[in-house]
């Protein structure tokens, strides 16, 4: 994750703990390059992250405010423009344990050629994981990755967090994600695994996830239970040009 990503985070988590205050001016960037211990330059590629995002908006020659909603939107579910992982996503606040059902080396069938623009000679890892939060069941991972991106990953690997290494082994910058979010009828696994019952709606999201480079590395699709949270969309207008 790059410097200004991190910045963008801690700020929102200054806004959900109330630090700073929906409706109220942020420090002015000077101080907030000294708080953050950064340059200018970084500090603004952070704030324009959250005026995406919707936390904060600015106007030309004025400071830079904590929108009115800011607060609910820092404690709502997951954005669906988000692709951090489980583990990330989390936090310190709870125990994330990652139990591998499968995990193999294989060639590619004509879907993952397709998602990942691979040639059937790629080998990719073939993950199945359980997540578990404080305990709990919370998600059912079916992973896909081409070996040649993401070199390395073992059952360590697995162990803790995939996107953690990532970022942090591999020095790679994750760029974006192509996500279809369905409440679909629990799977055989769903019930195994999950914990799920028979008639009860099971989150699904399938996804491609790239590089900020454009190159994908991941096919994946993620079944949640009904009652571990949602995703949220923030609509900005823009106007045309």
């Amino acid at each position: 994750m790059s410097r200004y990503e991190e910045i963008a985070n801690e700020i929102i988590e200054k806004i959900r703990a109330g630090i700073y205050k929906s409706g109220n001016p942020l420090p002015d960037q000077k101080t907030m390059a000294k708080e953050y211990a950064t340059s200018r330059m970084t500090l603004q590629k952070s704030l324009a992250i959250l005026k995406t995002r919707g936390y904060v908006y600015s106007q030309q020659g004025a400071a830079t405010y904590v929108k009115s909603n800011a607060d609910s939107i820092a404690n709502m579910s997951i954005g669906v423009d988000q692709y951090v992982g489980t583990s990330q996503l989390m936090g310190q606040e709870h125990k994330v344990v990652s139990k591998i059902i499968k995990f193999e080396l294989r060639y590619p069938n004509k879907d993952e050629m397709r998602d990942l623009r691979i040639k059937e000679t790629d080998a990719i890892y073939n993950i199945k994981r359980l997540r578990l939060v404080d305990g709990n069941p919370y998600a059912l991972e079916y992973t896909k990755m081409p070996v040649n991106v993401i070199p390395g990953v073992n059952e360590k690997v697995l162990h803790s967090s995939i996107y953690g290494y990532i970022q942090s082994e591999l020095k790679l910058t994750i760029g974006a994600a192509d996500r279809t979010i369905n409440a679909e009828k629990p799977s055989a696994d769903d019930l195994k695994y999950l914990k799920a019952k028979t008639g009860e709606p099971i989150l699904n999201v399938r996804q491609v996830v790239y590089l900020d480079d454009g190159t994908p590395f991941e096919s994946s699709s993620t079944d949640r239970p009904y009652n571990t949270g949602g995703y949220r969309v923030f609509l900005s207008h823009k106007a045309d040009l």
